[in-house]
């Protein structure tokens, strides 16, 4: 907390009055300029608040906060320390108290505590603790160590200024070939159900306040079913499918997020085929967002679009054009009346204001329209404790971000999550000082355990880590950051690791960020472990008998790729005879 608000000068300053009555007071102080600006939720970079970044097309935040009087960003990149972070943080909020009005920014970010590098997706730890991906927390499948891991990450937002997780994805993963499988909590719907409650209780405690993180909940209504396992951030993965029916299945967490006071929620890019909702991306699908999330469901919270539904783009070289998927054919004002219509409050990842200025002023949008979306905002806002101070501590972030105690929880999260798929003849764990040829291992780091060997031949011991398989595409820019394709290992692979494994006794872990095909190494190999992010020393301290694996499989291992393809997309457990079924995991 900090000294620097201005003085009270109108109600909507006065801490002492209620909420709604301070939102009705501001609200009716806003030019139409300033209630456009709400709605558009936008990238920023971690730089000098004067410069923009060329990479993602993005104008400074200057210039975005002052012309056009938008309050909302998610942060692009870190800072290298948390008093850095802060000191960062609190320039951009001086700089919105020099507005008019004095409306302070609400920064959001998608995960970063993992591993995942992906600008479209998630960020690297940087100097916040590291943890597994959610994935692994539901390899552990306890609601309480998720809960624990959020209210850590909490405390770590909190110092300096992220107020807003872009974060869970609650997506079930029933299509093994999707890309975006390592940030769910896998295929099994009352696993997911009971872990998302956890998650939002670390993060926003029992109730949203001023020692909060809001959880935007994606993707509604669940974005695992996608076509062939593609993925809609792309013109080529945009159709979602139900082959079996499923659509109720997918909404299972859902259900259990909202009950468990989830107050934003982000559609996904997908556009449904062959049901009865109308066959537009879920951004626009009034059918889903007013008929089911808001009437059904009863969600009257933010509702928060995925990035770049009206704008053509190019990142990386590439053109990236708008998931308008099913309404590629409307202009974008015509989208942005269409995604309005639906019930969306804010455009994320969009800053064109103007367009929306424009229609307001010829008579196609209402500013009562406006002040609907508006309203929760600015709630928000005023829940979360911005309005009384936007500030943070930069001692106090230098102290929390990273902290040593948070940093080897993580630590102990990354290995508790460590799934042993085979172990045979109790290979593991292995003896200390044993000869070791290791791949993907830090030589330095594994020499604290073994004696390192340069050849399987002459090892005691192989340790190889290893991914999932993946296909590189040839369509350039962002596409090639997703994992897709086939689940096998390519044949000179999974000859290389056979013949090493028929050398000598070799243990392979595999990083599951999608459910890989063995294809038989499951037998060759000494022993299988699968992790879901974790860093050489988690494993070695598993491998080693430091701690045992406490994982198991949140979703199914399929046979073959032809398993794959003749399963149903939205179907959990649909690939006939798995190689290892969901629940799997041994212990020693």
């Amino acid at each position: 907390m900090t000294n620097e608000m201005t003085e009270t000068r109108f109600p909507y300053q006065d801490a002492s009055l209620g909420i709604d009555q301070r939102v009705d007071d501001l609200l009716s102080r806003m030019q139409l300029a300033d209630k456009a600006g709400m709605l558009f939720h936008t990238m920023v970079a971690f730089a000098d608040p004067e410069e923009g970044n060329p990479t993602f097309g993005i104008p400074s935040a200057a210039s975005m906060v002052r012309k056009r009087r938008m309050n909302h960003f998610n942060l692009l990149g870190a800072a290298p320390s948390g008093r850095e972070f802060a000191a960062w943080h609190n320039a951009l909020q001086r700089l919105a108290l020099e507005s008019p009005l004095g409306i302070p920014i609400t920064f959001s970010t998608d995960p970063r505590h993992s591993f995942s590098d992906n600008p479209l997706t998630s960020l690297m730890a940087g100097p916040f603790s590291q943890w597994p991906e959610t994935m692994g927390f539901a390899a552990i499948g306890s609601p309480e160590r998720l809960e624990r891991f959020a209210e850590v990450a909490r405390q770590e937002y909190l110092a300096v200024g992220l107020r807003v997780a872009l974060h869970p994805q609650i997506d079930l993963a029933t299509e093994p070939r999707w890309s975006r499988i390592a940030g769910t909590f896998g295929e099994d719907a009352d696993l997911t159900s009971r872990l998302v409650v956890g998650y939002i209780r670390g993060f926003q405690g029992e109730e949203l306040g001023a020692e909060s993180v809001a959880t935007m909940i994606k993707h509604f209504p669940g974005g695992g079913p996608q076509k062939d396992g593609e993925d809609p951030h792309f013109a080529w993965g945009r159709e979602q499918v139900y082959p079996g029916g499923q659509q109720e299945y997918h909404l299972k967490p859902f259900i259990a997020a909202i009950g468990a006071g989830a107050t934003q929620m982000m559609p996904y890019y997908g556009m449904p085929v062959g049901t009865d909702w109308e066959e537009v991306g879920f951004g626009f699908n009034k059918d889903v967002i007013t008929g089911l999330l808001r009437d059904r469901l009863g969600f009257d919270g933010i509702v928060c679009t995925d990035w770049g539904l009206l704008t053509d783009v190019t990142v990386f070289g590439a053109d990236m054009p708008a998931r308008a998927w099913g309404a590629e054919q409307l202009s974008r004002p015509e989208r942005m009346l269409k995604a309005l219509d639906a019930g969306i409050d804010q455009f994320g990842g969009e800053l064109c204001t103007e367009e929306l200025l424009g229609l307001v002023e010829a008579g196609r949008v209402t500013e009562d329209r406006l002040d609907v979306s508006v309203r929760r905002l600015l709630r928000e806002k005023f829940v979360l404790g911005l309005f009384d101070d936007p500030f943070v501590d930069e001692s106090t972030a230098e102290t929390i971000v990273g902290r040593a105690d948070f940093v080897t929880e993580g630590l102990d999260a990354q290995s508790d999550s460590l799934t042993l798929l085979t172990n045979t003849d109790a290979l593991l764990p292995l003896a200390r000082g044993v000869k070791v040829y290791a791949e993907g291992v830090d030589v330095e780091t594994l020499a604290a355990y073994a004696t390192v060997v340069d050849a399987p031949e002459q090892a005691d011991v192989a340790i190889l880590r290893t991914k999932a398989p993946y296909e590189t595409g040839d369509k350039g820019g962002f596409s090639d950051l997703f994992h897709t394709g086939s689940l096998e290992f390519p044949a000179d692979e999974h000859a290389r690791l056979t013949a090493i494994a028929d050398t000598v006794p070799t243990v392979i872990d595999i990083y599951l960020d999608r459910p890989a095909v063995l294809g038989g190494l499951e037998d060759s190999a000494g022993a299988v472990i699968a992790n879901y992010g974790a860093c050489d020393t988690a494993v070695l301290r598993v491998l080693f008998g430091e701690r045992s694996p406490q994982g198991s499989l949140p979703f199914d291992l399929p046979r073959s790729m032809d398993a794959v393809v003749a399963s149903r997309s939205d179907v959990p457990f649909d690939t006939e005879n798995p190689t290892f079924r969901f629940g799997h995991g041994l212990r020693y």
